[in-house]
């Protein structure tokens, strides 16, 4: 056999006779392949293994953090400060108790720090691959030599007989051979929750959908009922599941927009700050006119850097996540990757499954249609009680003897039973039947109590050719409720004249209909006309176009138990008993978050494999979709082009009948137009989309480990409305580190410029030392930065679009005001130290001369508690607002405040970090300098409130 002869790729399989398959692959359904057919092809295909591309080594990621611009910039400070300190230890020049190289050991602890705060957040290593590889199954048995072996599964080739048994997991992609009521569950891989009926006898069109190939089996799904023989047709990364482990390695993570924003903003500062330390080292240098003064401009330089660089961002980024993802844990968001918490602010589409997520996965009856009359059903979940409405009014089961009827057959012929489990009604079983043992119970029939009036003795179970389902019951007699009388139960009495069996028989409505030829009337039975059986077909339709699941009912009284596999005889000549239609229900929160989404400017999608007539029915019913929105199916997307998909992606809302592979392309059209999407999954095959969106997310009870391992979120509760909040608190994330970066940069562009002024205005030496200006930046920045990163939602915070996602971190206004208020610290800072140094130089001074940089120090300190008081609040003012709806702002500014004062008044700590004592005027002039920062914010609020524009 030669790989040219094969067909191109596993899409064709499907659609060849088995023994066309068997002759492409040059194999025997009998005798199999021999040892050197098998040998040769191991050799030609390789192992049946999924194959794993080698990613970033533990090593790579690390050093990747210290690639950082402003890391390498405080990297560049430290070592010419080392050097300098060197010089002046080599030359005597250090003070008395001064310890050398601090600055130094300071500096490159912050970027040791920061590095590894990187590494720990990069270094989650993606384990869907190996989630995958969990799903192959280690042993096989097989046809080889023309005898049953069993042999490791990675030794299967292309042309292998394999067998199957029921709880066997299927270890390679095969062509059915033959099969006895074979039944396989694909969910992990199709996403449809119920077990398959397989055909080996079928050949299907090549466009057939995945979910729909009833002719094949693929490796990673489970044998739930029956046996098979199967031809291997696919093996290793040309599986299904191959497919996916390649689509999961070519999926590459994009950063996300904090992560690109926070690199914009390093870019800005390094740059900015580069431009002004050669500004002020050339105008020191033409100043002096020589190089005479290089060190002190050296040392201003460093002292600039240093301030330019938010050393404590990282950290308050990070813990402000960190308590997003507490916060979204309580609402059922469970977090994987940090940065998400911040990305979910920024969502503009959210791609959502149906079933589960929109949905309760719970199946409840809505209407039945008996004697031409359609009776609503109201009801929640799996809970028995209910109403049933005929025209508007409310009509007891007892008054319309053919409900009773009809439930008699929806509880007798059932396998499921309804039970109340911790509180909840639950269902063990099919979801369908359920419904039907719930809608049974609503008209107060039983099952447990007809079990006894009706004792089942044969049945002809469903199967996907037959399409229903018939149950054999002996008629028992019970008290009819006359004075020791006994009988047969009055719901049924119209059914029998003195039969001892009765039939029950449930399924397709067309085929059971054709199968009927007298209907039930109340309490007798007559000839079914062409008319009616006209009425009930337009019935039928008439429900299914409204997205709902019908089944038809019938009986037949038979007079003898008929032998096995007589289905074909007895279900003939049916009595018809009427249409029940059923839906998965709505979740019902589920209506006012697609609103709250909508009011957001964020656009809800269905993505389904269900039939399109129930996706639009749900998205219409939900506010998804509007009438006469588009919907897409499955085959028209596989037909489309990725630019046709494109031109299409916006203004389609529903798509049904899709294969999750379908996801990836929607999501990528979604994203080359320019949104950000955020996508659901729970199937192993969800996990390249869920890779490639913006945000995926993982259903935390239905989901499989795939997709949770390829996620960064998962839903706990599997409800789309939790998604909604967690958005909700993505925005406030966001809002909130805006919040403390204007906080923070605006104080650091105040240092930057003092610094820079103090050789320009000829005043002697550096106001702040790098040591003060980490001590700023990571304490007296850091932990009010900390508390505003808590501040509550603002009202608004779902009533307006989401912020573009692409938009600068200086975007609406940032960063002109970083520079308005870092040019007023710097003004205030500046008037303050050209006093504090005339007042510290004058004659008669008793104090340290160079008293005045500890005052310039304490100013800058205390100043931007001001601005953090000020800062909680982008228009209202301080007095206006509620001090303790964020008292950790109050608990932060007391407590820095103190440790500021500690540095000027402990002597331990005035000697590390070089401060001066200050007398009470000294500090009550900083204090008053200081004041001046939160006077001036307010009054912006003052004069912005009255030009009637809104702040930042």
């Amino acid at each position: 056999m030669s790989a040219n002869s094969l067909p191109e790729g596993a899409a064709v399989w499907h659609s060849l006779e088995v023994n066309k398959a068997l002759d492409l692959l040059d194999s025997n359904a009998d005798s199999g392949l021999t040892s050197q057919d098998t040998q040769q092809r191991l050799q030609q295909y390789g192992p049946n293994e999924l194959e794993e591309t080698a990613g970033r080594s533990t090593w790579e990621i690390l050093l990747d953090q210290f690639k950082n611009i402003m890391l390498l910039m405080l990297i560049g400070v430290a070592l010419i400060s080392g050097f300098l300190d060197l010089m002046r230890l080599q030359s005597g020049n250090l003070k008395p108790g001064e310890v050398p190289f601090k600055d130094t050991i300071a500096i490159l602890a912050i970027v040791i720090l920061n590095g590894i705060l990187g590494y720990v957040q990069e270094s989650r290593a993606e384990k869907a691959l190996a989630a995958l590889k969990k799903m192959t199954s280690p042993l096989v048995r097989v046809i080889r030599d023309a005898r049953l072996v069993e042999i490791a599964a990675k030794e299967l080739v292309p042309g292998d007989v394999m067998q199957l048994e029921a709880g066997m997991q299927i270890a390679a992609d095969g062509r059915l051979i033959e099969e006895s009521n074979l039944q396989v569950r694909e969910s992990a891989l199709t996403g449809e929750a119920e077990a398959v009926n397989k055909q080996a006898s079928l050949k299907l069109p090549e466009e057939t959908s995945l979910g729909d190939r009833l002719n094949v089996v693929f490796q990673g799904t489970e044998v739930v009922q029956g046996r098979a023989k199967i031809l291997v047709t696919n093996t290793g990364m040309t599986t299904e599941l191959g497919k996916i482990a390649t689509m999961l390695q070519s999926v590459e993570s994009e950063p996300t927009p904090l992560q690109q924003r926070m690199t914009q903003l390093g870019n800005v500062l390094v740059t900015g700050s580069l431009i002004l330390v050669a500004v002020v080292v050339a105008g020191g240098v033409i100043q002096d006119r020589g190089f005479k003064n290089i060190q002190e401009l050296l040392e201003v330089s460093l002292s600039m850097a240093v301030a330019v660089v938010p050393e404590g961002l990282p950290a308050v980024i990070t813990v402000t996540l960190a308590l997003g993802t507490q916060r979204m844990v309580r609402q059922n968001a469970l977090i994987r990757k940090l940065p998400a918490v911040e990305t979910l602010g920024s969502v503009t589409t959210i791609c959502s499954d149906k079933t589960g997520t929109l949905t309760q996965n719970k199946m409840v009856v809505q209407s039945v249609s008996i004697n031409n009359k359609t009776f609503c059903v109201t009801g929640e979940g799996y809970v028995p009680t209910g109403d049933f409405h005929l025209d508007g009014q409310k009509i007891s089961p007892e008054e319309s003897p053919e409900i009773s009827a009809l439930s008699v057959a929806c509880a007798v012929c059932n396998d499921s039973v309804l039970q109340k489990e911790q509180g909840e009604w639950a269902i063990l079983g099919d979801p369908t039947e359920g419904a039907l043992l719930t809608l049974a119970a609503k008209a107060g029939i039983e099952k447990d109590q007809w079990n006894s009036k009706l004792t089942r003795v044969a049945e002809f179970p469903f199967s996907s050719e037959r399409k229903r389902m018939s149950v054999i019951s002996q008629v028992q007699e019970v008290a009819t409720g006359e004075a020791s009388s006994r009988g047969v139960d009055p719901a049924i009495a119209g059914f029998l004249q003195s039969e001892p069996y009765l039939m029950f028989t449930k399924g397709s409505p067309e085929l059971t209909l054709g199968r009927s030829t007298q209907i039930h009337l109340g309490n007798h039975t007559a000839p079914l006309t062409e008319k009616q059986r006209q009425k009930i077909l337009v019935e039928n339709d008439q429900m299914a176009s409204k997205g709902l699941r019908v089944l038809g009912f019938a009986y037949k009284p038979l007079a003898q138990i008929p032998p096995e596999g007589s289905d074909e005889v007895f279900e003939q000549d049916l009595v018809w008993l009427g249409l029940v239609g059923m839906l998965d229900a709505p979740r019902p929160e589920v209506r006012l978050a697609v609103q709250e989404c909508r009011d957001a400017g964020i656009r809800p999608v269905m993505i389904t494999g269900d039939h399109q007539l129930t996706a639009r029915a749900i998205a219409t019913d939900l506010g998804i979709a509007q009438e006469g929105d588009r919907l897409l199916t499955g085959q028209e997307l596989q037909r489309m082009t990725d630019q046709e998909l494109e031109q299409n992606v916006d203004l389609v809302s529903i798509y049904a009948r899709v294969s999750p592979e379908h996801k990836l392309r929607i999501v990528q059209a979604l994203q080359r137009r320019g949104r950000f999407v955020a996508m659901t999954g729970d199937g192993v095959n969800d996990a390249p989309a869920l890779k490639q969106a913006d945000i995926g997310i993982a259903m935390g009870i239905t989901g499989t480990d795939v997709s949770k391992e390829a996620s960064d979120m998962v839903l706990l509760d599997d409800n789309f409305a939790t998604i909604v909040s967690a958005t909700k608190e993505g925005r406030v994330v966001y809002t909130n580190i805006r919040r403390f970066i204007k906080y923070i940069l605006g104080s650091n562009i105040g240092e930057v410029l003092t610094i820079a002024s103090a050789p320009l205005i000829g005043l002697g030496g550096v106001p702040l030392t790098p040591l003060q200006i980490l001590w700023m930046n990571l304490v007296t920045d850091g932990l009010p930065a900390l508390a505003l990163a808590v501040e509550p939602p603002e009202p608004d915070v779902m009533k307006r679009p989401p912020f573009s996602p692409r938009e600068s971190i200086f975007a609406r206004g940032l960063g002109s005001y970083i520079i308005r208020i870092g040019i007023i610290f710097a003004i205030i800072t500046i008037a303050l130290m050209w006093w504090a140094y005339q007042h510290t130089h004058a004659a008669g001074y008793q104090g340290d001369r160079d008293a005045w940089k500890t005052m310039v120090f304490t100013t800058l300190c205390i100043a931007q508690m001001g601005h953090a008081i000020a800062i909680r609040s982008n228009n209202r003012l301080t007095i206006e607002m509620n001090p303790l709806s964020n008292i950790f702002v109050l608990a932060a500014v007391v407590v820095t405040t103190i440790l500021q004062l500690m540095l000027v008044y402990v002597p331990p700590l005035r000697d590390f970090f070089g401060t001066h004592y200050l007398n009470m005027q000294e500090l009550g002039v900083c204090i008053g300098f200081s004041a001046l920062m939160f006077v001036w914010i307010e009054a912006e609020k003052i004069f912005l409130r009255i030009m009637g524009k809104k702040a930042v």
